[in-house]
């Protein structure tokens, strides 16, 4: 069987070391430029490995098609670019540890950081495996850089091989999912799948088909601005009427750090601005919709209750749709998911489908008509410091996406 993790390792380390992280306050599309750095260098790879249809199209996704060698449904695979804006993704410094030997592991930047089983206990099943990590002052950007490595090394794997079975295969590698914006409109025309998978998601095992339902939500505090020396009776300081709104809002519960499982929350991601106007910018989860709509209430309700506490104030609140839980359509339409669990059960795995509590391009591509639910990669801790991945867990997820390949083949 072929032993891919040099080349995945190769793949990964270069990919995380390419600064391509989102903004959610950019109204470009993709968000960033620094995203296109990484989708032109896969234009030129999947180009040198002999991909078709190599493009990148005009809202920042790239494009490209492996094509079939028997009849079949056509099947996409995607896997996003983009890392996530909620810590500090420049400058990373992937480094590999081989051979992991079970201990606590530190970081060269940052010596009071440290990553242990103990903490995490799915860390403490890797001793042996080649673990990639950052330098501690970075998140990795396995999430989802990992997808693409995977995606990428099966690609070259089956260019490399015309004879091994399989249906046409698009691949798509998609900017801006961190923040809610990775599917374009045009995306599943221009995809042309009968169904897809995102490998985006944890640990080895895990076929998911089941995320939040989530919506975004702004609200902005107006208040009356003077010079505070002659402040008395005058000024309505927006600061304050934000703290008081955040304040009001369920702190023991209903919150990211206080919830698991199947319960949703409301959070708020980002506060700004100054006494005269504050903006706080919130996402609302849950896994139904009836959850979901009595959280935007809840959150309008805090909203109007502050409001009614200094009528000089003018706070408004947007809630904008962003997702909802592929869980919806996947019910009706299960073809992909048994695919996958079959495939995944060709390989000695045991599937298990876990909801995901967030969200993947896949969950906006199943709304839109093309089902999509989320695979492996082997990603632990996304998105702060202590995110690391095993080469041998890629690895799997590799032989996973061939295996379907071959599977909806016939083999």
């Amino acid at each position: 069987m072929t032993d891919f993790t040099a080349e995945l390792t190769d793949r990964l380390t270069r990919y995380c070391a390419i600064d391509s992280q989102s903004d959610s306050d950019s109204p470009t599309s993709p968000s960033t430029e620094i995203q296109l750095d990484m989708q032109r260098l896969l234009v030129d790879e999947l180009t040198a490995l002999g991909a078709q249809d190599v493009q990148l199209t005009p809202y920042g996704a790239v494009l490209a098609t492996i094509p079939g060698t028997v009849a079949g449904p056509t099947i996409g695979f995607l896997a996003h670019v983009d890392t996530a804006p909620q810590f500090n993704a420049t400058g990373v410094k992937p480094r590999v540890i081989k051979g992991y030997n079970g201990g606590a592991i530190t970081y060269p930047d940052d010596p009071a950081l440290t990553l242990t089983p103990e903490a995490f206990p799915y860390l403490a099943q890797k001793q042996g495996h080649d673990l990639i990590t950052a330098s501690g002052l970075t998140l990795l950007g396995a999430d989802d850089k990992a997808g693409v490595a995977i995606i990428m090394t099966a690609a070259r794997h089956l260019l490399a091989n015309p004879d091994l079975p399989r249906p046409t295969l698009r691949l798509a590698f998609t900017p801006d999912e961190e923040i809610g914006r990775g599917v374009d409109a045009q995306l599943p025309k221009d995809l042309g799948v009968d169904f897809a998978y995102t490998f985006d998601g944890g640990k080895v095992g895990e076929i998911e088909d089941e995320t939040f339902s989530a919506d975004g939500a702004v609200v902005t505090i107006k208040g009356v601005s003077i010079h505070p020396g002659y402040a008395t009776g005058k000024l309505v300081s927006a600061i304050h009427l934000a703290g008081k709104l955040i304040q009001t809002l369920p702190q023991a519960t209903m919150t990211p750090e206080t919830t698991e499982g199947r319960e949703g929350f409301i959070h708020a991601t980002d506060m700004k601005g100054s006494a005269a106007e504050m903006k706080i910018t919130f996402i609302l989860r849950d896994f139904e919709r009836e959850g979901l709509e009595a959280k935007g209430t809840l959150l309008r309700q805090v909203c109007e209750a502050v409001a009614a506490t200094e009528p000089r104030a003018e706070i408004t609140c947007t809630i904008t749709p962003q997702y909802r839980n592929m869980r919806y359509w996947l019910e009706s339409d299960r073809t992909p998911v048994d695919l996958a669990y079959e495939s995944a059960r060709d390989l000695g795995l045991d599937p298990v489908s876990i909801p995901i509590r967030g969200g993947t391009d896949g969950s906006r591509l199943t709304e839109m008509g093309v089902p999509c639910p989320n695979l492996f990669t082997g990603m632990q801790n996304i998105h702060g410091p202590l995110e690391w991945i095993s080469a041998q867990d890629m690895q799997v997820a590799t032989r996973l996406c061939l295996a379907i390949a071959g599977r909806a083949a016939g083999g």
